[in-house]
């Protein structure tokens, strides 16, 4: 994958959400700290990638059973980043995303000042999937989301559980998303994060706070990713 990537599919991307500023406490359970992070006013999706969209941006949607308004999955963090910078161009925005050809994505570099498609920072995540809220998450479990005991073991429809204060849908639940951060480089190295439990998950994992990590080029059944832009 390089920044030469000149593919511009005609699409119309769906609204975004403006989610105000604000900041929010970030817990790290392993290290056992907390750290606040300022929030700067955003856009995010109100629900993840669905298979359609991916399929009319990038061509072709991962092989699966899975019907069209379901959270793509089996992509990988580098597929996430290409998809951006695909959708930024066919809606005439500025990619985030610079490229290269490093297999661990430690030369992916974001401009946080373009106007185009990224994925959302831990901060903007967590931040946006509390709503202002401050328990384990933002409603009773069974309601907002799809996890082991109701998805009956598969992926669900997006936005058919109930949203957050802020109009979000599956913020907890149904697919893990990708996140922009290096979840811990002195440990993982270049490890990315994602957030926010997945339909084969039981409830410790479907938490506002839960934080889970891997390479960048994992692709797996559960784990897909949610649109942002700055400002």
């Amino acid at each position: 994958m390089t920044s030469s990537d000149t593919t511009t599919p005609r699409l119309t991307a769906g609204p975004l959400t403006a989610i105000p500023a604000g900041e929010v406490v970030l817990r790290d359970e392993a290290a056992k700290t907390d750290r606040r992070a300022e929030v700067a006013a955003f856009r995010l999706a109100p629900y993840p990638v669905t298979r359609e969209l991916y399929r009319a941006v990038v061509g072709a949607a991962p092989a699966g059973p899975a019907g069209p308004r379901t959270p793509v999955t089996e992509v990988s963090w580098l597929d996430a980043v290409r998809f951006c910078n695909l959708l930024s161009r066919a809606t005439g925005r500025q990619p985030c995303y610079t490229t290269g050809t490093d297999p661990d994505a430690q030369d992916v570099v974001c401009d946080w000042r373009a106007d185009g498609y990224r994925l959302p920072t831990e901060a903007e995540w967590e931040y946006a999937c509390r709503a202002g809220t401050s328990g384990v998450r933002y409603g009773e479990l069974d309601e907002i989301a799809w996890y082991r005991d109701n998805s009956g073991g598969e992926v669900h429809d997006v936005a058919t559980r109930t949203p957050n204060a802020w109009g979000l849908y599956d913020m907890i639940g149904n697919v893990w998303e990708w996140c922009w951060d290096i979840y811990d480089a002195q440990v993982y190295g270049p490890y990315r994060t994602f957030r926010g439990g997945g339909w084969l998950d039981r409830p410790r994992g479907c938490r506002a706070a839960c934080r889970r990590k891997s390479h960048p080029t994992l692709r797996i059944d559960d784990l897909g990713f949610r649109l942002a832009r700055s400002g």
